[in-house]
Order: C-alpha cells, then structure tokens, then sequence
C-alpha cells in the first residue's frame, strides 16, 4: 500500500559528556537540515540513549520539549545506539528522528495509556519498546500485537544493565511503551538473521516446560551430536563447541525458513541451558509439535542477509507500474539490533551500520541494540530489525 499521507524525517546525533550539550549538538545537525525543509514542522521525536544518560531522561525530555514545542517524544535507553552509519557503545550519546507526521496518523501509548485507550484502529502498525524485567513479555508482545489491528509490530528490549527506561511522553519503566503508526503512514518493517542451521529441522515429539525429550520420535541428544558430528566423549570438547550452539524454534504450521536457507520471520533463535544423556534444555518454554533446528552465528550468512534485506526493501519500493503500484521514496528508518550484533560482530567499528548505509543511501535513521528484537508479533533474538517510512516518489 502506498502511503497517502506527507511524511519527512530530519536526524541528528551526537555525544558528549553532557547530555544537554550532546542534545544542543544534535539539534543545531536538524536545525542546519531544516533550512533546506522550511515547511517541515515536528509532530513526532523518535528519540533513542545510551545507558549513561539514563539518569538525566526526565531533564532532556523536558529540553526536548522546550526546543520542538509539541512534539511527541517515544524511545528507549540502550547499551549501544544507532545513527547514520555511525555506532555509539557504552559512551554518553543520543540520536533523535524528528518527523512532519499528520497527528491523526500516530497514537503514542504506555502502561497509563494503553494502545487500546489511544485510539489504533485496524491496520495499525507499533514501535514498540520493552523492559527486560517484565514478566511474560513474549506473551504481552503477542497480546499488543493483537490490539493493532494489523498484528504487526517491530521493535527491542530497551539493554540497559541499570535503568532501561522507556519515553512515550514520560520516562517509565516496566512493560511496553511505544507509538502506533496509521494505516496511511508508508511504512516496511523486515528482519534480518544472524544465524545459520547447522542441520534440518525436526519436530518436538516429547517436551516438558523447557526440556526437549525427543525430535522425530528419536533422543533429542543423539540429534543434536549428529548435526554437530561430534561424540559424547571427550565432554571437554562437546561442552566447549556447545558454547557457540543455539535452537531455533518454530510454532507447528509456520514455515522455519525464509530465502537463501535462512531461518524466516517466524522463527525464535534461543541458548541451549544444558543437556544431559536423556534430555535437553532450551532457554525457552517449548511445545510438543513444535519445530527445532539447532544453528550457529555466522558471520558471513549475516553480512549477505543484511544486504538481501535491503534489497528486498528498495524492490518494494520501486513499485510495480504493471499492477498499477506507485514508486514510492524512502525517507527515514529505524534499526534495532541484537547487542550481540553491531559492528564487532560484523568485523570493525560501526560495520553494521555501514553496510546499511551503503544498500539505503543516506536517509536518516536511528535505533539501538536491544536485548531482544520484536518483529510481527514475537520476540527474537540475534537478528535485526528494519523499518523503513516512505511517501510517494516526488512528494
């Protein structure tokens, strides 16, 4: 669907030792924009920290506030952050997305007003942000994704180590925060894996809670040794090859694998927690009929599923002039990670963003890396998570 409403974005970052001159720095970048937009007026502020600010988010919500009187401001604290092409980790810093949004088109929403409260109707889509310590989190995401209509959102788990505190108009923490983006809003969310099977995927015939008794009717550790080739004994090496191991679990009926091979959209990559000769533990409650692939990271598959990615996005844009769907031009986005992603996963500083940057161009983009990505409506790990906001090609 193409977008029919006008949508600009402006961005600007920095860091500092203070987060009110780190602020100053990154508005004078969006002032030095505005100059060439002189109808760009902010309605939204996606607005993203690192941990070192958390302290001061009350004091640079109200700074916000005074500088882009209002605008609406949602965002999250996160080990690391994401501007342009550019990776802050653990160092004092900020990155903030100004958006010309029609206010009708979004509805920021918290735990004092929820998504259902603030007016999502259907086809609605939500950036949504989660602190790690709320309870059943992968079923709350499942229960916000079902009030948007759509049942689509994107989003991360604010990685603080302290206080991961979350901005929708407030600074809170617990629960989910975010904004909910109309169904005129142009908008493309995808995620990217960072994970490769290691062998096939097979289905869970016995389980309890988070332990796997049998895959295929067969011992599920016999199945795990096979796809790793290893024997039993010596333990030393099992335990130490174990180390880089992960399931990746699919619900029965969903399809575990997308393009090139790479596990699909539906599919959660979890740790293994132990094992034993009967049994084995995965770091998440599992289901009989579920579907399991044991998998590694991998370096390489992550930089060329990144890559399809944005590919795949900047095809959907183009259009189809045979189907009567219009080009449209894609003028910001927002990137959230894994924290065990970002540029020393992909071999130097910043390198993750840096391949964004040279498959999308230059559009402003922000994000952070997450303890745990949203995507649809799960919760996943190890992968990233990009969302582009467009308008019709020429507005």
């Amino acid at each position: 669907m193409s977008a029919t409403v006008a949508l600009a974005c402006l961005q600007g970052h920095a860091t500092h030792p203070d987060p009110h001159m780190a602020l100053a720095l990154a508005a004078a970048q969006i002032d030095a924009q505005r100059a060439s937009r002189p109808g760009f007026q902010p309605t939204l502020a996606l607005f993203y920290l690192t941990e070192a600010y958390a302290p001061q988010a009350e004091a640079l919500l109200a700074d916000v506030g005074q500088r882009w009187p209002g605008v609406q401001v949602v965002g999250t604290v996160g080990v690391g952050i994401a501007a342009g092409d550019a990776e802050y980790w653990d160092e004092p810093a900020l990155a903030l997305l100004l958006m010309d949004l029609p206010r009708a088109q979004f509805s920021v929403f918290s735990g004092r007003q929820p998504l259902a409260e603030a007016g999502a109707a259907a086809h609605w889509t939500a950036l949504v942000h989660a602190d790690p310590s709320t309870p059943d989190l992968a079923e709350l995401i499942g229960e916000q994704a079902g009030r948007t209509g759509s049942g689509q959102l994107f989003g991360g788990v604010a990685s603080a180590r302290n206080r991961p505190v979350q901005l929708a108009n407030g600074v809170y923490t617990g629960g989910l925060s975010g904004v909910a983006f109309g169904p005129w809003v142009g908008l493309v969310s995808r995620m990217t894996q960072g994970c490769q099977p290691i062998g096939p995927t097979r289905s869970i015939t016995a389980s309890e809670r988070n332990l796997v008794f049998e895959l295929d009717g067969q011992p599920a550790l016999p199945a795990l040794l096979a796809d790793l080739d290893m024997p039993l004994d010596p333990p030393e090496q099992l335990v130490r090859r174990l180390r880089s191991v992960l399931a990746g679990l699919t619900d029965a009926g969903d399809r575990p694998h997308g393009r090139g091979g790479q596990f699909g959209i539906d599919t959660r990559v979890r740790h293994l927690v132990g094992l034993d000769p009967a049994r084995q533990a995965v770091a998440d409650w599992v289901m009989t009929g579920q579907q399991l692939a044991f998998c590694q990271r991998d370096v390489a598959a992550a930089r060329r599923d990144l890559v399809r990615l944005c590919a795949e996005i900047r095809e959907e844009l183009a259009g189809d002039e045979a189907e009567g769907v219009p080009p449209r031009q894609l003028v910001g986005a927002v990137y959230i990670s894994c924290t065990g992603r970002g540029g020393a996963h992909f071999g130097g500083p910043s390198a993750e963003l840096q391949i964004l940057r040279h498959a999308l161009g230059e559009v402003p983009l922000v994000g952070f890396f997450a303890a745990g990505e949203i995507t649809g409506h799960h919760l996943v790990s190890y992968t990233g998570v990009l969302t582009v906001f467009t308008t019709e090609a020429g507005a």
